[in-house]
């Protein structure tokens, strides 16, 4: 896409910035870079890319495939919309915070997780999560 001669790269995320495996997603947690604030949880490895990548988990917990689907776009949304504002050369796995769900009434979860994480509300935790992890990577 281009706007007056200039390329967008910044709206763009190709499937290379994406941890799709379950391995991918193993090797990130096993790193055991953890932290969370209630709302998101954030796990956090450095990569050899040079470039950020996103993995996304959502439990069943959290509502119906369509909900869950809605919740992973969000947070894909943030994380695309982030990228020059995070440290390049590291792998990002969000997860959404367990303590936030409960076992009643699925349909009515999934609507109130929608609604509670909004577009706002999930980029200012991640951009959160991301600086305390930075941090605690720092110190390690």
């Amino acid at each position: 896409m281009r706007i007056h001669g200039e390329k967008l790269k910044r709206f763009y995320f190709p499937k290379k910035k994406r941890l799709v495996r379950g391995a991918e997603f193993k090797a990130v947690m096993a790193r055991n870079l953890c932290v969370s604030n209630g709302l998101l949880r954030l796990y956090m490895a450095e990569n050899d890319c040079g470039y950020p990548r996103l993995g996304v988990s959502v439990g069943r917990e959290w509502g119906s495939a369509v909900v869950r689907n809605r919740l992973k776009r969000v947070l894909r949304e943030v994380f695309r919309q982030s990228q020059d504002e995070i440290p390049a050369g590291f792998d990002y796995l969000l997860m959404l915070s367990r303590r936030q769900s409960n076992k009643s009434d699925k349909a009515r979860k999934g609507r109130e997780a929608v609604e509670r994480l909004g577009f706002e509300r999930a980029r200012a935790s991640f951009l959160a999560l991301v600086n305390a992890a930075t941090e605690r990577a720092a110190e390690q």
